[in-house]
């Protein structure tokens, strides 16, 4: 799988809604074939709750072969678990240091900074989030899951509280992921709250 421009992530962004220098940031991560303009479009929804916190949604690394102008963030046809979780490594250190220029950009600190994704960016907010040196604010996903779980005792570094909403009746990512996630967070001392959305 080839990468666009290693190492470098970019997308739109939004500046706080109240104006000034920024006191959060939100990341927003996009799912598979998407892009980081699918994901701002949530920011004015989101500012009203923190109208001081500046957004950012990067387009993921990986082109998407199924739809030419969209991106993955690791390549979901990969069947291989080894191969899958050295993409997932890979990306990881890229959102990493996308993350830490971000911050110090806006000199603000992981606890300034909260995580969301969608589908599969909510599998890399996890395994990022749960993996930096410093706590963030917190992580919040939609319709995703718990990549990689067999590994992550060893390498949890920080207990952010996180937060999964899902639809009941999502045909793509069952809600059973949910409650699969949030036990496995829970057993590994991440405090986590679910929102189970019926009908959708």
């Amino acid at each position: 799988m080839e990468m666009q421009d290693a190492g470098i992530l970019a997308g739109p962004s939004l500046g706080p809604a109240k104006g000034g220098a920024a006191r959060q940031l939100v990341i927003l991560l996009h799912g598979i074939g998407s892009d980081g303009s699918d994901m701002i479009g949530l920011a004015p929804l989101f500012s009203q709750a923190v109208p001081h916190a500046a957004f950012v949604a990067p387009n993921a690394p990986h082109p998407f072969e199924m739809a030419p102008m969209g991106y993955q963030w690791f390549d979901i046809m990969s069947q291989d678990p080894e191969e899958r979780l050295s993409q997932l490594r890979t990306t990881a250190q890229i959102v990493d240091g996308f993350i830490d220029d971000e911050l110090a950009g806006r000199n603000l600190t992981d606890a300034d900074l909260v995580l969301g994704g969608f589908s599969q960016g909510t599998m890399i907010a996890l395994f990022v989030g749960l993996r930096r040196e410093n706590r963030c604010a917190g992580i919040l996903g939609y319709s995703g899951r718990l990549e990689a779980p067999h590994i992550r005792p060893d390498e949890i570094k920080s207990r952010a509280p996180v937060l999964l909403i899902h639809g009941e009746d999502d045909d793509r990512l069952p809600i059973a992921l949910l409650d699969e996630a949030a036990e496995a967070l829970r057993t590994n001392d991440v405090p986590v709250r679910t929102h189970r959305c019926p009908g959708l």
